[in-house]
């Protein structure tokens, strides 16, 4: 029996769907969909839908591993039992670089919205105050970071909802003095970048799905690990529901030409109504929800780096609790803060364009793993014909999002970056096989 296995959950299906809603919301969907409709135009609602099929196949994957055999590692954990060692090497260090630049594509986010009231100060200055109060949520332990986490996903869900219901009063006019784009009448008009603009969006629309390998590690808590599938499918169609009705709402009030990578789509698309309070409330809400998903992506790659440590796949040091009053190692910590200032300097030297970059090269680094969570059921579990065809569909629409980075010039840059923390990681595993081989033998009785 796995060690995971013995582990006794308490969430039911439902619950594990609705955390899964309030963990995934957050800047990647606030911002980040209005780099996705400025490349494809109003056909960003297929480029979310494909985003969302190939996001359930993945899960479903990872969730049909985690029923059959329950590991706290989850997808790590799955990766070096399928190829071994240097395999839950690569996949817990791609993961561990992804949710460093996704902290820095959230931080960067938080602080164009935050400059919608100071817009005279730099990124790095808000970035720099986040930091610090995403290193305090941490700090705290598990059981208030799992409170304020519980508040911040209300929050998020119900800016949504008020945005929703608001922009419904305009489209039928019971809110005077805005304008209508309309939805297009044509192909040309749904497709105005054609092909090419929905691909390069694609991978923006994983991005606003992140959050599953999250999920995969909460199906620890299920009462039934059996009901890990069905719990993601319920999360999918709650996300899907949400993204695809309020995307529509914006299409249908403004013109994709005149959205802006930093700005987002939902505060313009309802500026021209008699509306005060609902930017600076919505922005609110948008900080809130980027700053859940900030101190989660902090909370999660100290935890991943500390199972690093203790399996001996990163130094010990970051695994040597020194005091009982702190829930994390101090090292832990102080290795994921450098990752944060980092991020800081970045948006310092790139102000104009770093949230595209480091958007571009997490989106892509979490898309690795996914693939490799893929790879991984392939070799673990007996696939039937239907399992086997979804297969080859996830990879492909992953392949599809990787491979549109490279259509334009902007998020070109992320891939190359992505490329480059690969061959750090590959180059580290070579370096480390022999190492790791004479381990085994050494093992071996």
């Amino acid at each position: 029996m796995s060690c995971g296995s013995q582990v006794q959950g308490e969430l039911k299906w439902w619950q594990l769907s609705l955390l899964g809603v309030g963990c995934t919301i957050g800047t990647g969907y606030f911002l980040g969909s209005s780099i996705a409709i400025k490349y494809t135009g109003p056909s960003v609602l297929i480029a979310f839908l494909l985003a969302a099929c190939g996001t359930f196949i993945v899960f479903e994957a990872l969730a049909k591993m985690s029923a059959k055999d329950p590991q706290e590692g989850s997808f790590r954990s799955y990766a070096k039992k399928a190829h071994g060692r240097w395999a839950g090497f690569g996949s817990g260090w791609v993961y561990w670089s992804s949710e460093m630049m996704i902290m820095g594509s959230q931080l960067t986010a938080l602080s164009i919205f935050t400059r919608f009231w100071f817009p005279h100060l730099s990124l790095w200055v808000f970035a720099s105050i986040y930091a610090v109060l995403g290193i305090v949520a941490v700090a705290i332990g598990t059981k208030g970071f799992e409170r304020l986490e519980n508040i911040f996903a209300v929050t998020k869900v119900a800016a949504i909802f008020m945005f929703i219901v608001l922009a419904c009063l305009a489209v039928f006019g019971f809110l005077d003095h805005g304008a209508k784009e309309g939805l297009p009448n044509t192909v040309s008009e749904f497709f105005p970048q054609g092909a090419i603009g929905l691909w390069g969006a694609l991978l923006y629309a994983f991005y606003a799905f992140g959050g599953i390998e999250v999920m995969g590690i909460m199906t620890m808590r299920l009462k039934d690990k059996k009901d890990a599938a069905k719990a993601g499918a319920v999360m999918l169609l709650l996300l899907v529901s949400i993204y695809i009705t309020s995307l529509a709402l914006v299409i249908y009030m403004v013109s994709f030409r005149v959205l802006h990578e930093n700005e987002s789509p939902f505060v313009t698309a309802l500026e021209t109504y008699k509306l005060p309070f609902f930017p600076h409330v919505f922005n609110g809400a948008m900080i809130i929800a980027g700053f859940s998903t900030m101190a989660a992506s902090f909370f999660s790659v100290t935890k991943m780096i500390i199972t690093l440590s203790k399996e001996g796949d990163a130094p010990a040091l970051f695994s040597k609790q020194k005091s009982k009053k702190m829930e994390f190692p101090l090292p832990a910590i102080l290795l994921t803060t450098c990752g944060l200032i980092i991020s800081i300097v970045l948006s310092l030297l790139l102000p104009g364009k770093i949230y595209e970059y480091i958007t571009t090269a997490a989106g892509l680094m979490l898309l690795y793993n996914w693939f490799f969570i893929l790879i991984s059921h392939q070799k673990l579990l007996k696939l039937s014909v239907v399992d086997k065809i979804k297969q080859i569909i996830g990879m492909i629409l992953i392949l599809l999002a990787v491979s549109g980075t490279l259509l334009h010039s902007s998020s070109r840059p992320g891939f190359f970056v992505s490329v480059g923390f690969l061959l750090i990681i590959t180059l580290v595993i070579l370096k480390l096989r022999p190492k790791w081989k004479k381990e085994a033998k050494e093992a071996t009785p």
